[in-house]
This record gives C-alpha cells, sequence and structure tokens, in this order.
C-alpha cells in the first residue's frame, strides 16, 4: 500500500532556524529517508515554500475565488510530504516515528493512504 506522510509543523520555528541549522535537520531527515529510498520504497518527496507564497482556490456558493495565502484553521502548517510504499500501516507509522526523532521542530505527521486516481500518470 502507498502512503503519504504529511508534515506539519510551526512555520514561524522551522523559519526562524539559520541556514546551517537547516541544513543539519535536512541531513538527519534525508538520513532517515535514505534507507527507505535504497530499498525503492519512498516515492516523491516535497518540502514546500511557507505560507506567505500560497495561493487558496475557494468555492464559496458556486463561486471560485482566488485567495492569497493558505487560510486553513491551524495553528500548524502544512510543510511537506513524503509518499511510501509500505506492507502496512505499522510500517508508515515507524516511518514517520524516524522522522519526528530527528525533526527538532515538533509538529505531527498524518499517515494517510493513497488511492492512484490514474496510474498511467504516476512514473514507473
Amino acid at each position: 500500500m502507498l502512503y503519504a506522510i504529511l508534515c506539519y509543523a510551526s512555520e514561524d520555528v522551522v523559519c526562524s532556524w539559520s541556514k546551517e541549522q537547516d541544513d543539519e535537520v535536512m541531513a538527519k531527515l534525508l538520513d532517515v529517508q535514505d534507507k527507505y529510498a535504497k530499498a525503492g520504497r519512498l516515492g516523491p518527496v516535497a518540502r514546500l515554500l511557507p505560507t506567505t507564497a500560497a495561493t487558496t482556490l475557494r468555492k464559496v456558493k458556486g463561486e471560485s475565488m482566488v485567495l492569497d495565502g493558505p487560510f486553513a484553521e491551524t495553528k500548524e502548517q502544512f510543510l511537506g510530504f513524503y509518499t511510501l510504499e509500505c506492507q502496512d500501516l505499522d510500517e508508515a507509522v515507524e516511518f514517520a516515528r524516524e522522522l519526528s526523532e530527528v525533526n527538532p521542530s515538533g509538529g505531527s505527521y498524518e499517515i494517510r493512504p493513497i488511492s492512484i486516481f490514474n496510474p498511467t500518470k504516476v512514473p514507473a
């Protein structure tokens, strides 16, 4: 089963890191990712730009509006995601646990199974 591991944390905390701190955290996260990548089980990984770069399309009463910003009601922001091929949920939870152990920002990792809508669009 393919899982998405969605990363949430305080953007204020993460954006306050020095380049050296950020590089150190990213290196630790890459160490966690490496064993899954070498096993051919890690799919796309993305780190999102800050919410100040976000645009939201919101449909209200049949009208679509494009707004600057994320406009999510949350204290934590969606910072990025991993996709990972796992035997089961326990394995996906273990990957998220490893990521959280090396990430000093706290936050949370939401784990959700992925259903592929158009398998012809998925890279091999």
